[in-house]
């Protein structure tokens, strides 16, 4: 049972910096994106610093973060696998195989960025930094609340959760546009 709680701890760590290397690996792709807008002789030595972090975020941060979260996550089901007969657990797998995707899809950016390939705009890469915070909400949601959360509903609240945000940056959005002008 000890062995279990340290593993707990260590995937609570883990899951902790994955997401922190989620959120700060897409800002930097949204500073690439935006490196356009400067001057042409600092636009090329911008994109290769913001390249290279973006490099080292996903290697250094993300992936050892991501290798914690799951194999402390599968050792306390191993220690612990009467969850699995739990409906919450199921869901939660299946978001966390999804957030997988989501951190391989960043390391298909991070190559493109470093091969100078046309990506995203600034605001699509605004809207791609919301997706781990929908993810993060549903998967703490269904870990604290478990079989009590109602999975219908948990899904119409991100749903909404996301409508928002996607709101909350269209005016951000609107607000950079006319501060500019």
């Amino acid at each position: 049972m000890q062995y279990y709680l340290y593993f707990k701890a260590f995937h609570i760590v883990g899951f902790v910096s994955w997401f922190a290397g989620l959120f700060y690996i897409v800002r930097i792709f949204v500073y690439h994106a935006e490196a356009d807008d400067k001057p042409e002789e600092m636009r090329d030595e911008w994109k290769k610093q913001f390249a290279l972090m973006s490099e080292r975020v996903y290697k250094i941060i993300m992936n050892p973060a991501m290798m914690i979260t799951w194999t402390c996550g599968l050792l306390m089901l191993g220690f612990n696998h009467s969850i699995l007969q739990q409906n919450w657990i199921k869901v939660k797998l299946v978001l966390l195989v999804l957030l997988t995707a989501y951190h391989l899809y960043c390391k298909k950016i991070v190559g493109k960025l470093k091969r100078n390939e046309k990506t995203y705009n600034s605001f699509q890469f605004r809207l791609l930094n919301e997706l781990p915070t929908l993810f993060l909400v549903s998967i703490v949601l269904l870990a604290v609340l478990k079989d009590v959360l109602n999975f219908l509903y948990l899904f119409g609240g991100v749903i909404a959760f996301g409508a928002l945000l996607y709101l909350i940056a269209k005016a951000y959005k609107k607000s950079r546009e006319k501060n500019q002008k």
